[in-house]
């Protein structure tokens, strides 16, 4: 089952927890989040999962900032949020969609437990100018069923900021 907006905004500073929160980004059964104004990139064109790879960070100015086609952006939303109760998800906006912005390559689906900033995966079709705070995808929560235990990575687990991948520390050990 997936929560409508009603359950969502009950479930605040229960088993959900969404700060800061507005009730204006609040949906009929998601919740908007906002895209943060620092991007990160990857350095080098050839990436290597063994290792960790050199980024660089970029502000996103008030005027907005062009992003590139094929070229692969890290963001984070500006909410953090929390739920040891349910199953975050997370999609793009459709309006963001219908002008070819992806704001996730893969890992829309998280954790029940994970408590953090959400990393985007950005990726445009063609050259678009985006804004920081613009509500750039949704939050939806989908009960859960039968015993669980809650996520503990030490990876991504509390962050404060846009995380690159860290699957190199799958390949320590």
């Amino acid at each position: 089952m997936i929560l409508s907006g009603k359950e969502i905004e009950a479930q605040l500073n229960k088993g959900i927890h969404i700060s800061p929160f507005t009730k204006e980004q609040l949906n009929p059964n998601s919740y908007n989040l906002r895209l943060h104004n620092e991007l990160m990139t990857y350095d080098k064109d050839v990436l290597d999962m063994r290792v960790p790879n050199p980024t660089s960070k970029l502000i996103i100015p008030e005027e907005g900032l062009l992003l590139e086609p094929n070229k692969l952006y890290l963001g984070r939303t500006v909410e953090k949020t929390f739920t040891d109760k349910y199953v975050p998800m997370l999609e793009g906006r459709s309006s963001i969609g219908r002008l070819g912005l992806f704001i996730h390559v893969t890992a829309g689906f998280g954790d029940v437990g994970f408590n953090g900033f959400w990393t985007l995966e950005i990726f445009c079709v063609q050259p678009i100018r985006i804004y920081p705070n613009v509500e750039i995808c949704q939050i939806f929560y989908h009960s859960i069923e039968g015993d669980y235990d809650l996520y503990k990575s030490g990876k991504y687990q509390n962050n404060e900021g846009i995380q690159p991948s860290l699957l190199y520390k799958d390949f320590a050990g």
